[in-house]
């Protein structure tokens, strides 16, 4: 995949966004996913962490939201599909109460037809005052054109 030129070295970030225990639990309702350390604030700081964590599928699940907040692009015509992933990371729990933005770093672009582009993103989920981010991704879109 090539680089487009210069423009790609910005990076478009999000407004910060607090991740509370109302959105975690409705994320384990929605998954079915309601492992104590997500749900059960007790439990979670015996586990260590201090309270309990969101999902790391929700903190990948606020992406799309977050792109578009960052990197607004309603053009006439054009049509963004996700295309998927590689070299997903949670590389830090994300506490209940925490703010979260999100990276966007465009790394590749590829003509994939007349009509169809392939862009790379390096997405880093940061936590407000946090070492580590919270997840790094590669995400890959096709920007289609009418």
């Amino acid at each position: 995949m090539s680089s487009s030129g210069p423009a790609d070295a910005a990076a478009a970030v999000s407004l910060w966004h607090v991740v509370d225990q109302a959105t975690i639990d409705r994320f384990a309702d929605a998954t079915g996913d309601h492992q104590f350390i997500h749900v059960d604030p007790e439990r979670a700081r015996q586990a260590g962490f201090g309270t309990t964590i969101a999902h790391g599928f929700l903190g990948l699940s606020l992406v799309p939201a977050l792109f578009w907040e960052a990197v607004p692009g309603d053009e006439e015509g054009v049509v963004i599909v996700n295309y998927g992933l590689d070299r997903v990371r949670f590389t830090a729990p994300v506490p209940s109460g925490s703010r979260v933005r999100a990276r966007f770093e465009q790394v590749g672009r590829e003509r994939r037809s007349p009509t169809d582009t392939l862009i790379k993103y390096a997405v880093t989920l940061e936590i407000e005052g946090g070492d580590k981010p919270a997840m790094v991704a590669e995400w890959l879109i096709v920007r289609r054109a009418a």
